[in-house]
């Protein structure tokens, strides 16, 4: 599933051709932009990628998230088995390297 949509002026991105985004997971990214937003107000765009590798027991997620900034490219992803956990933890990753370039 992929889809676009704006939300506060930052244009959302999502490539998941593997993987059906929920309401949930929408939310999260929208909570997560808004999280951001907190620390630059410079952020036009929110690229999420999202990945299933493998099958059955040995499947692994993949996310990925790149910001659209002025600057230096900021991009963290995450491997685990739950896209809400790995959304916070690239969130907090991407907090540290947006204070980083300050």
């Amino acid at each position: 599933m992929n889809y676009t949509e704006n939300y506060k002026g930052v244009k959302i991105d999502v490539q998941a051709p593997t993987v059906d985004i929920s309401d949930a997971i929408q939310e999260e990214i929208r909570g997560s932009i808004d999280k951001l937003l907190r620390f630059t107000a410079k952020i036009k765009a929110f690229d999420v990628y999202f990945k299933i590798e493998g099958q059955g027991s040995t499947s692994e997620n993949t996310m990925g998230i790149r910001l659209g900034v002025p600057g230096p490219t900021v991009f963290a992803d995450e491997k685990g088995e739950n896209w809400v956990p790995m959304m916070k933890s690239i969130t907090d990753k991407l907090i540290r390297q947006l204070q980083k370039n300050k």
